[in-house]
């Protein structure tokens, strides 16, 4: 409960931030055209009443006053649903751009990569829009209460026996209630089938496994595993939906009962003189107000709980990024380094991705390895040594699990994570294909210089990738991707370069992170690039100490390195320069060899 009423205050905060006015509005509106609803009923009672004595002027009188309240309730039912209605659009809007921030500012990568947190961020991706209407949903339970307690008033001034009416309404709300507690259960149990639909679907539709689904004929076989998944996820639904079913049927049949009880016994009270013609109206109308009101406050509990329930998805990712931000906090702030003097060191480093088992195998088992301030360092090792992983914790994206990470001696947690990243660039193995324009894909490696088309050219001069430009049709002005009228698709190993010379748009990085960056350019085509840029890191790291980090398998690159690390296994194995490591005849020197051979 207190998850449910914290979601709500937070979802309330998140509609007044987004348009306080209308939030307001809304709110008084609902009220005014409540109690004009409630005068209804009243004024029918007058009106009868009048026509039952004969007195023309207060027949007059109660009908002027009916034309008011018919007035009010129109007026106030119109302003609601228009104000509610623009109301929502500006909160979905809003808490779309705050979930953005939030997802974006959590400085690690672990809810992109545990599968619970995917189902959380999935299910509130599905229905981030019922956020919008936690407001409204409020708004319309405080307006059933109010009708149903001044309804409860009136029917207990008619007959104190009429006041058990609402009682019997109280199921209702149990049941629906009830209903939708199954509901979450079920929506939880099965976000795993529907995320694995959606990637079913996109795998089958998608552009990017397009080619291998026709070479292979996987399409019958995407389609049987969608429709196995999606039939498992149906039978839960239906379950859940059929018990939720008959426990509203059965609630409802218990009101209905009530409600034929109330009415013989106002009937009867009008038979025997102890009630007027207007008293029985009232009665009846404030009985079915009553139905009309247990089913509203049902529908809009329903509707409320709903909505609640993204709102404890929403706070769970405002959480998330508070516990980050308090995680990123230096424990002992000191400003990041303009320049490298020795180095970043890993002392003991030791790191198990979130969701391992404390006794499961580490991804990186007690490393300890200096990075000299001014080298270039090049990492091999098999798929699975823990190469990527190193150059996650070295960007922070985690922070080990055991021992610590140094930079001149400083803990890398004692330095603002935000400020460390601005001393970085890099390039990664799955590079990001940003389909904007091309002068932008590149630019935002410094995002401060995006537009800057001078220092982008120079950038993809750095990056050994002049010649992109002059393969598009209008150079750097030229849309990318197909999804844009007019874009164009570059290839492979365009993007790649692109995706380079967006990690050189920083000119003097403290740290650079080459994550197997060339991986879709030929052998020829990296040791040029590589050789180009030797020189220019050499010169950078003449005047910062800046470190350049390389995950590579090709070693015709690797050799130009001034020191080698081969990882196995999660630890370093052999560590030294080309010449050492073939001299040692160890591991690396084999995998020379063979590939050596592989080139002659």
């Amino acid at each position: 409960m207190r998850k449910r009423l914290r979601a709500g205050r937070l979802a309330v905060r998140y509609a007044y931030k987004a348009d306080p006015w209308r939030a307001a509005g809304s709110l008084a509106v609902n009220l005014v055209a409540t109690l004009c609803d409630l005068m209804g009923a009243i004024v029918l009672k007058l009106v009868f009443d009048a026509v039952a004595a004969g007195d023309e002027a207060a027949l007059t009188r109660a009908i002027a006053l009916a034309a008011f309240t018919f007035s009010g309730s129109l007026l106030g039912h119109f302003a609601s649903t228009t104000l509610g209605m623009g109301l929502r659009e500006r909160t979905t809007l809003y808490i779309d751009t705050r979930i953005a921030d939030l997802t974006a500012g959590i400085y690690t990568l672990e809810h992109h990569e545990r599968p619970d947190h995917l189902d959380e961020l999935h299910l509130l991706n599905l229905n981030h829009q019922r956020l919008a209407g936690i407001h409204d949903s409020l708004v319309s339970n405080l307006s059933g209460i109010v009708r149903l307690v001044a309804t409860v008033g009136i029917l207990g001034a008619i007959h104190p026996l009429l006041l058990l009416l609402p009682v019997a309404g109280i199921p209702c709300v149990l049941a629906s209630a009830r209903a939708v507690r199954l509901r979450h259960e079920m929506q939880d149990r099965i976000a795993g089938l529907w995320r694995l639909q959606a990637r079913l679907i996109e795998i089958g539709t998608g552009r990017d496994a397009g080619k291998e689904v026709r070479l292979f004929g996987i399409g019958d076989d995407l389609a049987a595993r969608w429709e196995a998944s999606r039939a498992e996820s149906d039978r839960l639904t239906e379950r859940a939906e059929a018990t939720g079913a008959i426990l509203n049927a059965l609630a409802w049949l218990v009101f209905g009962l009530a409600f034929g009880a109330a009415g013989l016994l106002v009937a009867h009270e009008a038979v025997g003189g102890r009630a007027t013609v207007g008293d029985v109206v009232l009665a009846l109308t404030m009985a079915g107000g009553v139905g009309g009101g247990v089913q509203s406050v049902a529908h809009s509990v329903n509707w409320l709980l709903e909505n609640m329930k993204m709102g404890e998805r929403l706070t769970w990712i405002e959480d998330a990024a508070c516990e980050a931000a308090a995680a990123a906090a230096p424990r002992d702030p000191t400003p990041t380094p303009a320049a490298l003097g020795d180095g970043i060191r890993l002392e003991g480093v030791t790191f198990r991705y979130p969701g391992t088992p404390t006794d499961g195998e580490a991804v990186l088992d007690g490393v300890d390895l200096l990075l000299p301030a001014g080298s270039t360092v090049a990492i091999v090792g098999d798929n699975g040594a823990g190469k990527t992983t190193l150059v996650k914790l070295l960007c922070r994206f985690y922070d080990p699990t055991g021992g610590r990470i140094t930079v001149d001696g400083v803990d890398l947690r004692d330095l603002d994570v935000g400020e460390w990243r601005t001393r970085l660039s890099g390039c990664f193995q799955d590079f990001a294909r940003l389909e904007l324009l091309a002068r932008q894909a590149v630019g935002v490696g410094d995002v401060g210089r995006v537009d800057d088309e001078p220092a982008v050219a120079a950038a993809l001069d750095r990056a050994h990738a002049t010649d992109v430009p002059g393969g598009l049709p209008s150079g750097l002005q030229t849309q990318l991707g197909r999804s844009f009228e007019g874009g164009v698709e570059p290839s492979t190993g365009q993007w790649q370069k692109l995706a380079l010379g967006r990690a050189m748009m920083r000119e003097q990085p403290l740290l650079l992170l080459l994550d197997e960056p060339t991986a879709s350019l030929d052998p020829v085509t990296e040791a040029a690039l590589f050789e180009r840029y030797a020189g220019a890191a050499a010169r950078t790291a003449r005047r910062t100490g800046a470190i350049t980090v390389l995950v590579s398998h090709r070693f015709s690159t690797v050799r130009m390195a001034d020191l080698i690390v081969v990882l196995a296994g999660g630890r370093v194995a052999e560590i030294g320069t080309h010449e050492q490591l073939v001299a040692a005849a160890g591991a690396y020197a084999e995998l020379y060899g063979l590939q050596a051979r592989a080139y002659r």
